[in-house]
């Protein structure tokens, strides 16, 4: 099945799936071995720093290769492209989905730019992801009036054609310094306003569980989650390489892939409930 196919059964069925950032191979293990044991599919997303990082043909060959060692059910997602080019690059790549971040531009620009993505992604059959409203970034405060707009998004979508999009109802990317608190009248009118189009759930991380359920009751299809996962990664090596000095990286790595593992479980049991 194919990633379009997949969002549509995901709206049609109000069901949603969990899209997790990986930035090495110790998390892309974590993630696989819960996807596995859970019997789950899920999005597995690389950001533009991932992909500085490992480099692109290195991104691609581990997120393919590792999905189908471990026979999970799984997509590559390109998380915040910030360019034309880099979209490009990722879809000649083989990426299985891209997303256009577009949020920080006007309306109109938002626009302009995600239709050339769309145009480009069509000769791929590749689904598009855009973002509209803004979702807060690292350091930044949350500002409702950049929440997204029932008609806005209507409007976006009847322009765009774009698959999924990612909306602002006052989740963070990164951690909260205060309580988040959803926006759940504004997301049911969007979910009105739009019934046919995957909604996305950006900065899932500190989000308490009944919330994201509620999200997924009232419509939303995709649950973003990266921060926890290299907080978590990050945090339990640095308790075991604090307590051992072995330096054998292959007996201290699975501390940290167990960690990441439990994490994952723990949120695709929230698509049970």
């Amino acid at each position: 099945m194919n990633l379009k196919e997949k969002y549509r059964l995901l709206v049609t069925n109000n069901d949603a799936i969990i899209a997790a950032n990986f930035y090495n191979v110790e998390t892309l293990k974590g993630l696989l071995e819960a996807a596995k044991t859970a019997g789950v599919s899920l999005i597995l997303q690389a950001s533009k720093n991932t992909i500085d990082y490992l480099g692109m043909k290195t991104t691609v060959a581990l997120a393919k290769s590792m999905t189908e060692d471990y026979g999970v059910e799984g997509w590559l997602h390109l998380d915040h492209g910030n360019s034309v080019e880099l979209v490009a690059e990722c879809l000649d790549a083989g990426f299985d989905s891209v997303m256009i971040d577009g949020s920080e531009l006007s309306f109109e620009e938002n626009v302009s730019l995600t239709i050339r993505v769309v145009e480009l992604a069509k000769q791929y059959g590749v689904p598009v992801e855009a973002e509209l409203g803004y979702v807060a970034k690292l350091g930044q405060k949350q500002n409702v009036d950049k929440f997204t707009q029932p008609q806005e998004a209507k409007a976006f979508i009847k322009k765009t054609n774009v698959d999924a999009l990612a909306i602002a109802i006052g989740t963070a990317h990164g951690f909260y310094k205060e309580t988040p608190r959803l926006d759940f009248e504004l997301l049911k009118e969007i979910r009105k306003a739009v019934p046919d189009t995957l909604l996305v759930l950006h900065g899932s991380s500190g989000i308490s569980d009944d919330d994201i359920i509620k999200a997924i009751v009232f419509g939303i299809n995709k649950i973003n989650v990266a921060t926890e996962f290299k907080n978590t990664f990050m945090k339990s090596l640095k308790k075991i390489l604090n307590s051992t000095d072995d330096i054998d990286l292959r007996r201290i790595f699975p501390y940290a892939i167990k960690e990441i593992s439990v994490l994952a479980k723990s949120k695709f049991n929230l698509l049970k409930e």
